[in-house]
């Protein structure tokens, strides 16, 4: 059997059993073990074992429970609900305005956390039920919360980036600088859209009402700045801490889950039941990436056996001579198509392996082409059938925003998300400019 056939049958079988509602670590660990004793015997088992113990070199993976935590401690602390307040105050005259101090609210979230799941939760146990009882449509913010949540793996310091640097072996800051003005861009184009929309018709995003604003002095305005300030000065320091070589990275986001803490002390939001929830949430969801990840390397580990990388270059390139513009819009496509059944983490193990020196020998940039990952997985988040963020919004929505709602409400932002990769890939500058300048420094 050739390479091409043998691959196409894994991802088939892989598939079919994600269908029958398995755990995704589980099927793609099945899938990659069986695979090597079928194909080589029952030697072959010590492939997938093997490959899993690459886990205990990759030093960044330590960064993933700290940057985790520290979105927890964030939303369950209440400093996140302070965030809001902010934004309700400043923003709330505007027609649309908290939908789109939603938005601000996301991209800060999204600077101490690098996961979507943080951003999903405080928006919708949060920004949720206080934009219904503003009157805001339904539709509109389900979107919006889904889209500027996934803002969290594309913004530094994102963990996703974190798994790209170690299968690329691509310097991590470097690629956290590359995700900042693609990540400002997209939170950019939503805020239009939300402004736009809500102009056209008010009724999808009513201002807060005169008698409301003139309750709110110019004192508290200016001291509810200062709950933007925390964030933002977490996200400086230990990026500053990080970028000048006082520590590193996993230091850094130790520090950031410290002061993280020390937040929630100074607001005097600390309690015992908040620490202990942060720290469940975050083993749950840190335990969830590395089985994933332990499985998703089996499983490419057969794929190396198998010579894939090489067959596939060969179908691509040779046998039906594609340019190499092709060659990458394809790859963007098949990582949209795949992240509507795989978790990203899962899917950057499985392919990246696959692509990564493909992408390096037609010439294009390896930090260029991880943001563009990431950008299909935004997309991929909120494209059924199995979207992640549409799945976290079912299980936290409450009972009159149906399944169908949240469909529709992430129609407008798939095509703002597809129309911001476009620009990314046209314009690559965007990407590239910081991370060209710091490395020229």
């Amino acid at each position: 059997m050739s390479s091409e056939f043998i691959s196409v049958f894994m991802f088939a079988t892989m598939m079919m059993l994600l269908m029958t509602g398995q755990r995704v670590f589980g099927v793609i660990g099945f899938v990659g073990t069986a695979a090597a004793l079928w194909l080589w015997g029952e030697g072959a088992f010590e492939i997938p074992f093997n490959a899993s113990f690459q886990v205990l070199n990759w030093y960044p993976l330590i960064t993933v429970p700290f940057f985790i935590f520290m979105g927890y401690m964030m939303s369950e602390s209440g400093v996140a609900s302070n965030l809001y307040r902010m934004f309700h105050v400043w923003f709330g005259p505007i027609s649309g305005g908290l939908a789109l101090g939603t938005i601000g609210l996301m991209v800060l979230i999204s600077c101490i956390n690098g996961l979507s799941v943080a951003g999903m939760a405080i928006g919708a146990t949060i920004a949720l039920p206080e934009l219904r009882r503003r009157g805001y449509d339904k539709v509109m913010v389900t979107g919006v919360i889904q889209a500027g949540s996934s803002l969290g793996i594309l913004i530094p310091p994102s963990v996703v980036l974190v798994l790209y640097a170690m299968i690329a072996r691509q310097p991590v800051l470097q690629l956290w600088l590359a995700g900042v003005f693609p990540g400002l861009l997209m939170a950019a184009i939503f805020a239009i859209y939300i402004y736009v929309r809500c102009r056209l018709n008010p009724a999808l995003g009513p201002a807060l009402p005169e008698a409301e604003r003139a309750k709110i002095t110019w004192g508290e305005k200016i001291s509810l700045l200062r709950e933007g300030i925390i964030p933002l000065a977490i996200f400086g320091l230990m990026m500053g801490m990080f970028l000048t070589g006082v520590t590193s990275l996993v230091e850094s986001s130790a520090v950031g889950a410290l002061l993280t803490v020390f937040a929630a002390i100074i607001e005097r939001k600390l309690t015992w039941e908040v620490m202990e929830n942060s720290l469940r949430n975050t083993l749950t969801v840190t335990c969830m990436f590395m089985w994933i990840i332990l499985a998703a390397l089996c499983f490419s580990a057969v794929y190396d056996g198998l010579g894939a990388v090489k067959a596939i270059e060969n179908l691509l390139v040779k046998t039906w001579a594609f340019d190499p513009w092709t060659i990458l819009i394809l790859m963007l496509i098949s990582f949209i198509v795949m992240g509507a059944f795989l978790d990203d983490t899962a899917m950057l193990v499985i392919v990246a392996p696959l692509y990564i020196p493909l992408i390096v020998k037609m010439g294009f940039n390896p930090i260029w082409f991880g943001v563009l990952y990431t950008v299909t997985c935004q997309i991929a988040y909120i494209t059924p059938p199995f979207g992640y963020n549409l799945f976290l919004m079912r299980a936290m929505a409450p009972p009159d925003i149906t399944l169908a709602d949240i469909y529709r409400s992430i129609v407008p932002f798939f095509f703002l998300m597809v129309l911001s990769l476009i620009i990314l890939i046209v314009f690559p500058q965007i990407t590239l400019w910081l991370p060209e300048q710091y490395v020229g420094k």
